[in-house]
């Protein structure tokens, strides 16, 4: 990923191609999580009550259940495309919406549109958001651009600084606007208090990774650089921009729906992409699913280590996430000796 090439198709024992058959193992993962978590829970809902037509277990399912794990796999799936496209752009595989600052200046949006529209306005809350998120992006592409680092690992060092100096300034102005733990309540992802008509939003990331996908051979050619891709006729500047504007807002959206959800755009595209390659259009659907299934898993996971309490999934997702992100810069650090 660190030079924007792309490796060879390459088959499962099969005969599919490898990520053909990834995509068919992961699903398969996929439902049964899918089909459990519908029943993980305070609320007891169980397939005999559903059957039996119970009217308390059919409204928790409706109400609660079903939303929750549409979101799950909604911004599971988004915020792993989103940094499988940052990093094909940037063509540096450590850089994502949570290393890169895009996340802290999404949560600074959130803020102010709070202040600004109170608690009522959603979409004003997604506009700000979103515009916050693209100038935090387009702020950390300059710095990248003039640096120039050496290390691939200090460019990702130097946006988890920038998300730092955003966040603490974040902070203060919530501090000052006695919004602190309303803060600490959005920007901390959570799927406990999705419910029918609170997630709805997230359906707007379903519709920016199909475009994601149908701009994913562009965004791999902008990855071989510049000379190379504006030979091949394409516009290096729109798409370069137009991709990072596209990840921005996926990162927004969810952060303003359910919170931040940390390292999910790091780890699985590394994972994803280790196994089959850095074709983007190729890893794209399975980047999407790993991803919808790392947070569902860790979903599930939130819900019973500590049942009948629930512990934030994006506690659970920044212990493990972080965990492997430390084995990913070993990795690369050993293998560039």
């Amino acid at each position: 990923m660190t030079s924007g090439a792309t490796t060879p198709r390459t088959t499962s024992g099969s005969g599919l191609p490898a990520e053909a058959g990834f995509v068919v193992a992961a699903l398969a993962v996929l439902v049964v999580a899918a089909a459990a978590s519908l029943f993980v829970g305070v609320s007891a809902v169980s397939p005999r009550g559903l059957i039996e037509g119970d009217d308390h277990q059919w409204r928790v399912f409706w109400e609660s259940r079903i939303p929750r794990l549409a979101a799950i796999l909604l911004a599971g799936s988004a915020m792993s495309v989103a940094g499988l496209i940052m990093q094909s752009l940037v063509r540096n595989r450590f850089v994502a919406p949570s290393t890169a600052g895009t996340v802290e200046a999404a949560s600074l949006g959130l803020l102010i549109a709070t202040v600004w529209f109170g608690s009522t306005s959603v979409i004003g809350k997604m506009v700000i958001a979103v515009a916050f998120a693209l100038l935090g992006t387009a702020f950390f592409l300059s710095l990248v651009q003039r640096l120039r680092f050496a290390d691939i690992v200090l460019v990702p060092l130097a946006g988890i600084v920038f998300g730092g100096v955003i966040q603490a300034a974040t902070t203060f102005f919530a501090f000052q606007w006695d919004l602190l733990q309303s803060l600490n309540a959005w920007t901390q992802g959570d799927f406990s208090g999705t419910l029918r008509g609170r997630y709805e939003l997230l359906y707007v990331v379903g519709a920016l990774m199909l475009v994601g996908y149908l701009y994913a051979d562009r965004f791999t050619l902008v990855g071989m650089g510049r000379e190379f891709a504006m030979n091949l006729g394409v516009r290096y500047e729109r798409v370069l921009y137009g991709g990072l504007a596209l990840a921005a807002t996926i990162t927004a959206v969810v952060v303003v729906v359910v919170g931040a959800i940390p390292f999910i755009g790091l780890i699985v595209p590394n994972l994803v992409t280790m196994a089959l390659g850095d074709h983007l259009r190729r890893v794209l659907p399975a980047t999407a699913i790993g991803g919808a299934l790392f947070v569902l898993l860790c979903d599930i996971l939130s819900r019973t280590i500590r049942y009948p309490y629930e512990v934030p999934v994006g506690t659970v997702v920044s212990v493990l996430g972080g965990v492997i992100f430390v084995v990913l810069i070993l990795r690369s650090r050993v293998g560039a000796r």
